[in-house]
């Protein structure tokens, strides 16, 4: 399967961290000390040995191998997850020149996958379908971004937003402190709906929304047939001639709805497909942020 992460991308969450809002105690997200050692855990990883480790951890078969210590890595199970939540109704099949809004959403879920997996905390994913959920329970480890990966990779975008009544397992599953991750363009108010009620139950939800380039410039011309992809409404027009409605009304709604989720406590940060995939990441977790 090709790489959802480009290898600049990936190299930049390097220097990221999910942090909470809220306090979380002495494990969990954004803390790297969560990562725990030892035995009956699963195991993560290798790493070379550092001073302070405890000799018990060094893998002396590899020593004898390899002539250099390493320590075995586990994973502790993190009383918090992290959640994503993508969006997979049809305006995610939205593309222009510079690449589609659904294989954006993918980059930037493997990216949370890859900073949960580094700190060591457990992480779950939930595909958001008109027929209602695909959902990856909280785990940690490889293996978890090994299934995370492969769902990812299989997730195509049709129909709508997925009606209330689909949604209860969300709610059976998302711990009290966990944290949620929603990957949308935001356009559907049933969206920020959720958001909205996952905040007010005491959840500590993360917005990102992602838009193409023409939605955010409209730099278009001549007659164009505008349809909705999930309703089929359409409208012809002459783009030119829209263009100055079209951007009034856009940045109207677009301030709507910082203002919604920042009224909500939502955290919030956009990608333009124009940009770097990180981008919204760097917003939320850069240095600026801790």
């Amino acid at each position: 399967m090709p790489d959802l992460l480009p290898a600049d991308v990936r190299h930049r969450l390097k220097g990221l961290t999910i942090v909470a809002r809220r306090a979380i105690g002495d494990r969990g997200l954004g803390l790297h000390s969560s990562r725990a050692r030892g035995s009956g855990l699963e195991f993560a990883q290798y790493r070379p040995y550092e001073q302070g480790d405890e000799p018990r951890q060094i893998d002396w078969k590899l020593y004898g191998r390899s002539d250099k210590f390493f320590v075995r890595e586990a994973e502790r199970e993190s009383p918090v997850a992290l959640w994503i939540l993508l969006d997979a109704s049809a305006s995610m099949n939205q593309a222009d020149a510079t690449g589609r809004r659904l294989d954006a959403a993918k980059g930037i879920a493997a990216a949370l996958v890859e900073l949960a997996l580094a700190q060591g905390d457990r992480f779950a994913l939930a595909t958001l379908r008109a027929t209602g959920l695909d959902l990856i329970p909280a785990a940690g480890g490889a293996r978890q971004r090994d299934r995370a990966h492969l769902a990812l990779h299989g997730i195509d975008a049709s129909g709508r937003f997925p009606a209330d009544t689909l949604l209860a397992p969300i709610w059976d599953r998302i711990g009290a402190r966990d944290m949620v991750a929603i990957l949308s363009d935001w356009f559907d108010p049933a969206c920020l709906d959720l958001a909205r009620k996952l905040a007010a139950a005491g959840r500590e939800v993360l917005a990102i929304q992602i838009l193409t380039v023409t939605e955010r410039d409209f730099a278009l011309d001549g007659g164009y047939r505008f349809r909705d992809p999930e309703t089929g409404e359409e409208l012809l027009g002459d783009a030119a001639a829209l263009r100055a409605e079209y951007l009034a009304r856009f940045g109207a709604a677009q301030a709507d709805l910082a203002a919604a989720l920042v009224t909500a406590g939502i955290r919030y940060a956009t990608l333009v497909l124009d940009q770097p995939l990180d981008t919204p990441l760097q917003t939320l977790f850069g240095r600026s942020q801790r």
